[in-house]
């Protein structure tokens, strides 16, 4: 593939829209399983039934501080097992996990699932501090967070934010990371490519994006943060009936006095329309060369996904490492590991044991 051939998928697919692939397209390098697919006709029963069987909610968080900021995190599972960070996306919080990391626990994994910077009960520890929303940012306090639990490495898994951390994490400080899970593939994103036009359809799906480019949206997403939030849910995952207490339960986590503003930065950092920290001018020179994954990777697409995403075959070349995708059947949207938590589980297990 030439320089020119790079660039463009580059671009494209750091805004998370990407045309369809022709159909039949051979990897030569990767393998794309469909195992989940295959099981399509069991897959909501047995969602169903997991959900079922697990708890509605957590125990009591801990606190620790790491970096910039105290997080707040729910810990399961033997101190001594292997780790396994779990993080998640926008709007969303820590109980996008709440059948998948008992489950872990219980397999001997050390789970550790954090509230990212402007949700739940983390905190920064100075009031003075920027409220940086830049994916560097976040990679960052997840590494803090690594160090502060004596972590060394970890298995990382995520969707939406938290995928994007993860790719971070994977990408630039891969002795960090024995395996990842990530939701809708490849993330890594820069300004330079959020300045490009894209097709009308697919700006229409970024509607909220340009919406919190403008002071009408910070107020809007301030004043309506639950309905905002509450919207996305539905756009995200057309095909999940999730009532109002399971989102409310994880609505509570969006009334962190730091959310609206961190959530603004990001997307207008994306646009170029928001400086990010000095500090991290050097990880984002590195990102900007869209680097590739060496870790070991198993990337999962839920059949009904409504947000913007990347087709799996224009980001399977950016992993070079042991790779499988799987496309998840089943009515399953955007919060992969809360609508089919097994599916999930599996591909945790399945990529940590095989690395």
């Amino acid at each position: 593939m030439n320089k020119s051939d790079i660039s463009d998928n580059i671009d494209a697919r750091r805004r998370h829209i990407l045309g369809a692939a022709a159909v039949g397209l051979v990897f030569t390098r990767f393998a794309i399983t469909s195992r989940a697919e295959a099981a399509s006709a069991g897959t909501n029963e047995a969602t169903s039934a997991a959900m079922k069987a697990s708890p509605t909610t957590f125990g009591p968080l801990k606190q620790i501080d790491a970096g910039v900021l105290n997080v707040g995190y729910v810990e399961l599972g033997p101190a001594d097992g292997h780790p396994v960070i779990l993080l998640h996306g926008w709007p969303y919080d820590i109980h996008s996990y709440v059948e998948v990391a008992p489950s872990l626990a219980a397999r001997g994994y050390r789970v550790i699932v954090p509230h990212l910077r402007g949700y739940g009960t983390t905190r920064f520890l100075s009031d003075t501090a920027v409220r940086n929303g830049q994916p560097s940012a976040l990679a960052g306090d997840i590494i803090a967070l690594m160090d502060a639990l004596g972590i060394g490495k970890a298995t990382l898994a995520g969707y939406d934010w938290g995928a994007r951390t993860a790719n971070i994490i994977a990408a630039l400080w891969p002795e960090r990371c024995k395996a990842m899970v990530s939701v809708s593939g490849y993330l890594i994103g820069n300004q330079e490519s959020g300045k490009l036009p894209l097709p009308p359809k697919a700006e229409l799906q970024w509607w909220y994006q340009y919406y919190f480019a403008t002071e009408r949206g910070r107020a809007g997403y301030q004043k309506y943060t639950h309905d905002f939030a509450k919207l996305i849910w539905q756009i995200a995952s057309p095909q999940w009936t999730f009532d109002d207490a399971t989102f409310d339960r994880s609505a509570k986590s969006l009334e962190n006095p730091d959310h609206v503003a961190i959530s603004i930065h990001n997307y207008r950092w994306r646009l170029d329309l928001a400086e990010g920290e000095p500090q991290y001018d050097k990880v984002e020179q590195q990102l900007a060369k869209a680097p590739v994954i060496a870790v070991p990777t198993i990337t999962l697409e839920g059949d009904a996904n409504g947000a913007p995403h990347p087709d799996p075959s224009a980001y399977a070349k950016m992993f070079s490492g042991k790779y499988s995708h799987r496309l998840i059947a089943g009515g399953i949207g955007h919060n992969l590991p809360q609508e089919a938590p097994k599916a999930f589980i599996d591909a945790v297990i399945d990529i940590d044991s095989n690395s």
